[in-house]
């Protein structure tokens, strides 16, 4: 069985959440338009002929992955981002899953 891996909440914070936004609400709504500017971002890098727009747009995408993963962090640490460990053959299968992709591909010499 998976371990889930989580933070601890904040002690006083209410079980049930109202219709108001709190923080989690806002950091929450950050980090899913994070997401969704990494996306557009790489869709836009795959199609720029300019060398210079190309390279301030990458630098603008590593800006936004490095939030993304400051926003992942504080959400985690104040429990409001919870993960799950994998074990051991959840693994091996993902392993195992992705190496016999890697044999549909051709190979260049």
């Amino acid at each position: 069985m998976a371990t889930e891996i989580a933070m601890p909440k904040k002690p006083g914070e209410p079980q049930v959440k109202g219709p108001e936004m709190n923080d989690r609400d806002r950091l929450n709504d950050i980090l899913t338009t994070a997401k969704y500017l990494t996306a557009a971002y790489n869709v836009g890098l795959n199609e720029m002929q300019n060398p210079a727009l190309h390279q301030t747009v990458q630098r603008v995408l590593n800006d936004v992955h490095d939030t993304q993963s400051q926003l992942f962090d504080l959400m985690f640490q104040n429990g409001w981002y919870k993960m799950k460990a994998a074990d051991a053959q959840e693994i091996t299968q993902a392993h195992q899953q992705f190496s016999n992709y890697r044999t549909q591909f051709p190979t260049f010499h």
